[in-house]
């Protein structure tokens, strides 16, 4: 009796789904929890960090350049880097330091000049917690992992939304919300299901706002708008793992260059011609380039749309350059709206309320998945669907197929090695192909 076509494809697409969908489950609850305490960063650092910001003043704020000398005496050898602008009068300052290829955070009270709290950038709290999120701290192989396990999540929630579609459902119940009477496998069933349909559309933004970050992808965006000629300048996002040194600035001129040794008055000239122009804060003061005189000025605020870059001449204090946030290419931003989006930053607390909603949603998919998995799953075997007869590939699924393997060439290469698997290994290794599920049903 042969198998009718759309019940072939219903099983072709379910394999897909399962096997995506537990491969990412691990890499979605890493990222959800991750993501989740990343999006409540100001929340985070302001009780960390409120010691700093807390001072009781006692007499006048001593200079910039006064609280820089303090900074460098606490590690002899260093070089200024950046001065971030203080924005209240009981707010410590933050000087950030470099010696030996990493840069270091000093906290100085600037009323009685003495050193608060030394600390690498690298092992700030909320550093580490972005560093989890996007390499696994494993370096550039951990973004390369990241981002496979991103592109697989775009198979499993689409595979997904095919399995969801309404065909024969009668009323909404199972379709935009659970049977929580029906039983314990219907209630995993419809709890997975919702679940997926409400946070689909939600996930496949933050995984799209999220590659300009990985490595590969975002060195092949980079690559991709250098050909087409889109490339406007450095971006004021990193790929990959970042160095210690030029953490989250690591195209920004200013940032990457040797430091020159700031002439005396510079920075407190610079600091006072900053100070009226209003930038979003943190304002970040680089020292000019080994050879100029020119400082950079950088506004580091979580919402990208209100960063602006300018110079400042050292000696005068004039106002050379300034680049504000919708000058920018309209791709770059384009990126920096959707970045400011995935980090909760770009409207406020219902940003970040939105984000953690997702991210639970995220979770309840990937617990509720496992669960239905591990009660069918046989002993002894993975428990992946049993294929039937496979259907035809015709041009239209190829043709997507080849379109996210443009789009996500991870996605591709990875889709490739498993076709050659599926082709060459596994059929030698019939042991394997039981437990995988790869055994078709046979009258």
């Amino acid at each position: 009796m042969a198998t009718a076509p759309g019940t072939r494809w219903d099983n072709a697409v379910w394999r897909w789904h399962f096997y995506a969908g537990l491969f990412c489950m691990p890499f979605v609850l890493w990222l959800a929890t991750t993501g989740t305490i990343y999006l409540w960063k100001p929340q985070i650092e302001a009780w960390l960090e409120r010691p700093y910001d807390t001072l009781a003043p006692s007499g006048p704020r001593a200079s910039a350049e006064a609280q820089v000398k303090v900074a460098l005496a606490a590690l002899p050898g260093a070089t200024l880097h950046k001065y971030q602008l203080p924005q209240a009068p009981g707010e410590a300052a933050r000087i950030i330091v470099g010696k030996d290829g990493n840069e270091t955070r000093v906290y100085v009270d600037p009323y009685r000049l003495r050193v608060l709290r030394t600390e690498a950038e690298s092992e700030r709290p909320m550093r580490v917690i972005s560093d989890l999120h996007g390499t696994f701290r494993a370096g550039n192989p951990g973004s390369w992992l990241v981002e496979i396990a991103a592109c697989w999540t775009v198979t499993m929630l689409l595979t997904g939304l095919y399995l969801w579609w309404p065909r024969r459902a009668r009323g909404l119940a199972g379709v935009l919300y659970p049977r929580l009477r029906s039983g314990k496998r219907l209630f995993w069933r419809d709890l997975h299901a919702v679940a997926g349909i409400w946070v689909a559309a939600l996930a496949l933004f933050l995984i799209s706002t999220g590659l300009p970050w990985a490595k590969f992808w975002g060195s092949y965006f980079k690559d991709v708008r250098a050909v087409t000629g889109t490339l406007d300048g450095p971006q004021d996002w990193p790929t990959g793992a970042r160095s210690a040194m030029l953490g989250d600035h690591a195209e920004h001129e200013g940032m990457t260059m040797p430091h020159a040794v700031a002439r005396g008055g510079d920075l407190d000239r610079v600091a006072a011609a900053v100070y009226p122009l209003g930038i979003a804060p943190p304002v970040l003061l680089a020292p000019p380039g080994a050879k100029g005189t020119e400082w950079t000025v950088t506004s580091d605020a979580a919402n990208r749309p209100l960063r602006t870059t300018i110079t400042v001449d050292g000696a005068t204090g004039a106002l050379t350059s300034r680049r504000d946030f919708a000058e920018r290419h309209w791709i770059d931003r384009v990126v920096g709206y959707g970045i400011a989006a995935h980090e909760g930053a770009l409207f406020g607390i219902v940003n970040q309320l939105l984000g953690t909603l997702t991210a639970l949603l995220l979770a309840t998919l990937s617990v509720s998945g496992a669960v239905m998995w591990w009660r069918r799953r046989p002993d002894g075997l993975l428990g992946a669907p049993v294929p039937l007869s496979r259907p035809r590939y015709g041009p239209l699924l190829i043709g997507a197929v080849l379109l996210l393997a443009a789009a996500m060439p991870l996605f591709g290469a990875t889709l490739a090695l498993a076709a050659i698997c599926d082709r060459l290994l596994l059929p030698r290794w019939p042991a394997a192909q039981r437990w995988l599920g790869l055994v078709p049903i046979r009258a």
